[in-house]
């Protein structure tokens, strides 16, 4: 078995595409995933697959989601392993003092042509940002909700992301480290 960790992107969210997580366990589960664990409402879950590859699993859930609910949401999964790495790379160590400020957006794929100028200029002058080939790491010690550098990144980056705060990355790493 494998352990995946599956992030989902937009589920209950100001009253859009409400999917409560013990349905969502539910649906999961109907797919023989095992083991499976959510953290809080905005679709955070941990579980164990035969499946060897992300995309095909990833595609499967999001069908079946969409078969049960009448949406699709978007998910990224990832393995425990780039977790604790994304974890282990934070360019901002000294920001997990004050876990909402720091942000994981990760990313669907490595972005092949961010666009470097529009996210400087997005960038406020408390904001600090990295990107890797996985993750946009952003400490927005004002808050993620007035950041125009969070609203705009996933479209200067060029990819898909979905971002998680310190807080939530530490609990999932918690989860997988329990399992």
């Amino acid at each position: 078995m494998n352990t995946w960790i599956a992030l989902f992107r937009g589920i209950n969210v100001g009253g859009n595409n409400i999917l409560p997580m013990a349905k969502l366990k539910s649906d999961l589960e109907s797919l023989q995933l095992k083991n499976v664990r959510t953290y809080i409402q905005s679709g955070n879950v941990v579980f164990d697959s035969t499946a060897r590859t992300a995309a095909p699993l990833a595609a499967k859930i999001a069908r079946t989601i969409e078969q049960q609910h009448g949406f699709r949401p978007q998910l990224l999964l990832i393995k425990p392993d780039e977790l604790r790495q994304a974890i282990a790379s934070n360019p901002f160590p000294e920001a997990i003092s004050d876990p909402k400020s720091l942000h994981f957006l990760f990313l669907a794929a490595p972005p092949s042509a961010p666009d470097i100028k529009s996210l400087e200029n997005a960038e406020s002058t408390s904001e600090r940002y990295q990107i890797t080939d996985s993750v946009f790491f952003l400490h927005a010690p004002d808050g993620i909700g007035r950041s125009k550098l969070a609203a705009n990144a996933e479209k200067h980056l060029g990819v898909v992301t979905t971002a998680r705060n310190y807080r939530t990355v530490e609990k999932l790493s918690t989860m997988v480290s329990d399992a």
